[in-house]
């Protein structure tokens, strides 16, 4: 009777012992263990667009039953403090890093080559080196990019065909690999063109302005890529386009909702919803990320902004098939 109570009290033990550690960042169910993950998110600036994008992976984890704490670092702009950021996420040992632009996956990727690492708002993925190929990323990197293979030519083709463009202004920073591969690819694409592209590069934000207005006189046109430096300020490039009757397009549809004129674009909820599908996978233990291909956008639109077409004097023609924003 003694050890049939001993070995009663031991198992009790044993219960609550076990119940004690699920109630720290798990749960029981009756399917059994669900963990609740810890997922790091580096950004490197807050915009429409890449909080959009963060809201689409946390919907896609919520979808799919994913229990996940969030801890949400901002680099306000600052490539060093995107590194600071990624070692701190690495060193909390989180469970994935959610790296949203290309300066927070790569600082990201140099921090760790353990801990798994999902990204969006990327343009170049092998140009930034994060992946060895986008359908064979290798090592711990893998997501979405920003960047569909039609969006660039028909943009082009919109100002050159339709607005009698010849001179594209661009205003971007030339330390994101992001913007500089996107800026390239233009350029390289004009050459064929008869049109030519005039550069105007920012360090910061509080840049955008007076690089936009040193563009007056010398464009007709201005094109507005998925720069975080220059999207997160966009209002001005916008007062300037709007003040001297410049045709604006940018590179996502975010920025015709602010008063870009038109885009080739996609909604990078969309993009970050699809990071997000890759995500679960990898916390599921379904998928590596050296096996998950990287992922372009699935939808490529061409959106206009009616009130700005009226504010330079443009009139919209039906044959542009064009949606509108709100």
């Amino acid at each position: 009777m003694k050890n049939s109570w001993r070995t009663f009290g031991v198992a009790m033990l044993s219960s609550a012992l076990l119940l004690g550690a699920c109630g720290d960042g798990e749960k029981t169910s009756t399917d059994g263990e669900t963990k609740t993950f810890n997922i790091g998110v580096t950004q490197i600036v807050e915009h429409p667009s890449l909080d959009a994008a963060y809201d689409g992976f946390k919907k896609a984890l919520e979808d799919a039953g994913i229990e996940a704490k969030y801890d949400v670092q901002i680099a306000q702009g600052d490539a060093s403090a995107s590194t600071t950021i990624a070692s701190n996420l690495v060193s909390s040992n989180v469970d994935l890093i959610f790296a949203n632009s290309t300066p927070s996956a790569q600082a990201a990727a140099s921090a760790t080559s353990d801990i798994p690492i999902v990204f969006t708002s990327v343009t170049d993925a092998v140009g930034a080196e994060l992946v060895d190929s986008m359908e064979k990323p290798g090592g711990n990197v893998t997501g979405t990019i920003d960047s569909h293979p039609d969006a660039i030519s028909n943009t082009m083709k919109f100002l050159k065909e339709e607005l009698n463009a010849k001179k594209v202004g661009m205003v971007f920073n030339s330390g994101e690999q992001n913007s500089r591969a996107q800026v390239d690819a233009v350029k390289e694409m004009l050459k064929d063109m008869d049109m030519t592209v005039v550069e105007a590069s920012v360090a910061t934000s509080a840049d955008v302005k007076q690089a936009t207005e040193s563009l007056i006189g010398k464009v007709d046109s201005l094109y507005i890529i998925t720069d975080n430096t220059v999207v997160s300020a966009l209002e001005s490039v916008i007062s300037v386009a709007n003040e001297n009757k410049l045709p604006m397009m940018a590179g996502e549809f975010d920025s015709v909702k602010r008063g870009a004129l038109a885009a080739y674009g996609f909604e990078y909820y969309d993009i970050g919803y699809e990071a997000g599908e890759m995500a679960v996978k990898i916390l599921k233990g379904e998928s590596k990320p050296a096996d998950l291909p990287v992922q372009i956008p699935q939808k490529l639109i061409f959106t206009m902004n009616k009130d700005t077409a009226s504010v330079i004097g443009l009139d919209i023609k039906d044959e542009w098939k064009a949606e509108f924003s709100e």
